[in-house]
């Protein structure tokens, strides 16, 4: 609820609600009136509050690096995505040369020596 979040984010309802008006935050909603804001949603309002509060961030600001943030975010999970299928479809075509008698492989080591790549989330 809005009044929980409010605490929990240390702002005025008004300052949730303007957040909302502006694209910043978007709540779920139960009814017409109830807003439900999720963990989610806590941390993206303390990340506003952050970046306006200690940074002296306008709120156009606010929104331009949010949307950079989400944008890099979606492009983290697509390129960790993309190493997984990499990883997979080389395996399978290594298990399908090893079925050859006939391929030079040794058959002790691992398949694919891939690191295990993490990409980490970037924190503000």
């Amino acid at each position: 609820m809005i009044g929980v979040a409010a605490a929990l984010c240390g702002v005025h309802p008004q300052t949730l609600r303007q957040y909302e008006r502006l694209g910043l935050v978007i709540p779920s909603r139960a009814g017409a009136k109830n807003r439900l804001y999720s963990e989610i949603d806590i941390k993206r309002v303390q990340r506003i509050q952050r970046l306006t509060q200690e940074m002296g961030v306008n709120l156009a600001g606010v929104e331009l690096i949010l949307r950079l943030l989400d944008d890099m975010e979606d492009m983290r999970r697509d390129m960790e995505q993309q190493l997984e299928d990499y990883v997979t479809e080389a395996e399978k075509r290594i298990v399908q040369m090893m079925d050859s008698p006939k391929t030079p492989i040794r058959r002790d080591e691992r398949l694919l020596p891939v690191p295990n790549i993490r990409l980490r989330k970037l924190e503000l």
